[in-house]
């Protein structure tokens, strides 16, 4: 093309003149240049091809017409073509070759073409016949259209040479999350010469592809003109190291994590406690009670399925911040984390002992287990992981000794472990309840691309009779167990809708939303959409900036009933969000045929934006599906600027977490909605 006189135009130049065909370049019709072939089968001086009609050069392009023609309008990219080239000395050489449009709104094309049944030169055709035989897929780019693909790119990705040349490389095998990725490839290419990079491509059924990349610059004679691009399918390696790091990590019989795993993050938890004093964790050892006289009663292959049926029960029993492993035998362990204080711990410890209760099913019998637990809280004093470890086992060994079915706390003196009925936790809710010592705390919920106030979630926190708060978190578990959800949940509706008509009348900004959570329970009771409109009657409050969290997991245990029950809330005008999602992944079908109008993402995968691997690829891509489906998004969780910052480049809307602010009592919370906008003075 006659292009300015810079490096990019002399370089385009110098490869289109090293090719062994006629090169044209067309812009409205006509030519704007002619690499070297052409001219001299032309018989051309230096400018005398400039600004030709390309009928003047191309006999028969345009059947039947006289003024300079374009194929823009074509509907096709690449279109064949034959006609006739009025050569030096007289001669009309028959030629043919293709007509592709380079850029419909500049209406530049290029024509490539060769002589009619002449064999092509032997150099063209060896180097063709090389890069067809190269196993890996490659791809040449000018610019940024593709100017050739090799037949392993066809089998690779699926779209044949003629589908791929002159279109856009990340139009066709890009993924939408990885358009930033490419674009850094290449500035890293510009300064070093060479890039390599595993990831993941896109083939034309929409699968993704796991590829090694490697993207250098094509040069002639010093000069880059395009990029010249190498793909290898490393999908069967991926997979293979991806389950040599599993069984690497992971008890083979039960699924749970093994004892390196467990210790490893253990440490992680106790790095974490030592900074916060929110962040405390503990440690559960269990170990079932005659686990070897069944098992050689029944069998080994009975007792295998005993301990998978086991460490089932105990995935179920646990929050989803905490997490099991098999520590060998039939002793398992749990790490339980974000605790205040060593009756939380109690709590989870207490759960899990009634869940044993229940019989289990082996090979057509009904077989009743009991379990020994001894728990631990980390303190001060755990400078280790094993030493905190070697304190619940201690405790696990003391409730064996004492008759088994039960589970003790350690005691950091080494004295007898504190026993704690298994009545205590439900009857100390019942006194929080009946004292009315519970409140309710606001926590803010940000947009993150300027910081303007959207709304707060509404937390429940416990007012002891000494003055301290401490969270609610673990009483709710004792709540949904014994049914008392239902009441705290209906008062907590309550207290919302007056506290935001209160807001209401003293606020300025009118438009803040607060969220409610609702628990499994609390969401499948019958009387929970009649409560509902009950609570927005009597307190006369715009149902549109009421938002109910409901966890993934509540939706995953009955969709068919979960659908229903959200419908009917949606009728009261009142907004729907899937709370933790991202958690199993399990309920992205909900998203297409629930009314839900909000994500919250999982903390967990908050954590995972600025980590390595797949996992900020994959929070990326719930971002973007939440926002194409019109909902809000929002993460939770953030607890670094650097995550703030991740999350901010992936195009998430909202957002809450500790770095933001902790939950806010009612006063502070009204002064901040005042404000309306960033507020970094944390709260308690």
């Amino acid at each position: 093309m006659n292009l300015p006189e810079n490096s990019d135009s002399v370089q385009q130049q110098e490869i289109l003149d090293a090719l062994p065909v006629l090169v044209f370049l067309e812009r409205a019709g006509r030519v704007v240049y002619a690499n070297t072939e052409a001219r001299q089968m032309l018989s051309l001086g230096e400018d005398e091809w400039i600004q030709r009609p390309v009928e003047d050069v191309l006999w028969g392009l345009f059947p039947g017409t006289a003024e300079p023609q374009t194929l823009l309008l074509a509907t096709r990219r690449s279109s064949p073509f034959h006609a006739t080239l009025p050569a030096r000395n007289g001669r009309l050489v028959p030629v043919e070759g293709t007509y592709s449009i380079l850029n419909a709104e500049l209406r530049q094309a290029v024509i490539v073409a060769h002589p009619s049944g002449r064999a092509r030169a032997p150099k063209s055709r060896l180097i063709e016949d090389v890069l067809a035989s190269i196993p890996e897929a490659v791809v040449i780019e000018h610019g940024s259209h593709v100017l050739y693909t090799n037949p392993a790119f066809t089998e690779m990705f699926g779209y044949t040479a003629e589908e791929a040349s002159g279109g856009e490389l990340r139009e066709l095998i890009v993924p939408e999350t990885r358009q930033h990725e490419l674009a850094m490839l290449e500035k890293r290419v510009d300064r070093q010469g060479r890039a390599s990079i595993e990831t993941v491509r896109m083939n034309k059924d929409g699968e993704l592809v796991d590829v090694a990349l490697v993207i250098g610059p094509l040069r002639v004679d010093g000069a880059s003109v395009g990029y010249v691009l190498s793909f290898r399918d490393i999908g069967e390696r991926k997979q293979l190291e991806a389950k040599l790091q599993h069984d690497a990590m992971y008890d083979v019989l039960t699924g749970l994590a093994n004892r390196a795993l467990f210790l490893d993050r253990l440490t992680l938890a106790l790095s974490r406690s030592s900074r916060r004093r929110d962040q405390g964790c503990g440690v559960l050892i269990l170990d079932l009670d005659r686990f070897k006289e069944m098992n050689d009663a029944l069998g080994r292959a009975a007792g295998d399925v005993l301990l998978e049926a086991v460490a089932d029960r105990l995935s179920a029993s646990l929050r989803p911040q905490d997490s099991a492993c098999r520590m060998g035998g039939d002793k398992f362990a749990v790490l339980v984390e974000n605790l205040l204080d060593g009756g939380d711990l109690e709590v989870v410890a207490s759960r899990i002992v009634h869940a044993m209760d229940r019989p289990f099913e082996i090979f057509g019998n009904f077989v009743r287990v009991s379990a020994s637990m001894g728990a631990a809280m980390a303190g001060p004093e755990h400078t280790s992981a094993e030493v905190l470890v070697r304190g619940a086992d201690f405790a696990m060994c003391r409730a064996k000794q004492d008759g088994g079915a039960r589970f003790e706390v350690f005691d950091k003196h080494l004295e007898m472990p504190s026993k704690k009925s298994h009545q205590e936790p439900e009857r100390e809710l019942r006194r929080v309840l009946d004292k009315r010592q519970f409140e309710v705390w606001y926590q803010p919920i940000y947009r993150l691309d300027g910081g303007q106030l959207e709304g707060f979630e509404s937390l429940l926190r416990w007012r002891r009779p000494d003055g301290s708060v401490d969270s609610f978190r673990n009483l709710l578990c004792v709540a949904e167990d014994t049914g008392l959800s239902i009441t705290v949940g209906r008062e907590t509706i309550d207290t919302v809708c007056r506290q935001l008509r209160s807001w209401d009348e003293g606020v300025s900004q009118n438009d803040l939303t607060l969220t409610i959570n609702v628990t499994e329970r609390q969401f499948y009771h019958p009387e929970m959409v009649t409560q509902l409109k009950k609570a927005l009657a009597a307190n006369a409050v715009d149902p549109s900036r009421l938002l109910f969290e409901v966890a993934e997991t509540t939706l995953n245990q009955n969709p068919d009933a979960a659908l229903g029950i959200l419908e009917r809330m949606a009728e009261c005008s009142v907004r729907i969000a899937v709370d933790n999602f991202g958690f199993s992944l399990a309920p992205l079908g909900h998203l297409l045929k629930m009314p839900i109008d909000v994500v919250k993402i999982a903390p967990k995968l908050t954590m995972a934006a600025t980590s390595t691997g797949r996992q900020p690829a994959m929070l990326e891509s719930l971002i973007h599906l939440g926002r194409s489906l019109g909902m809000q998004v929002i993460a939770q969780g953030i607890e670094t600027p650097e995550q703030l910052d991740a999350l901010c480049r992936m195009g998430c809307e909202l957002g809450q977490g500790h770095l933001l602010s902790y939950a806010l009592e009612p006063a502070r919370a009204a002064k901040l909605a005042g404000l309306g906008r960033w507020a970094l003075a944390r709260g308690a």
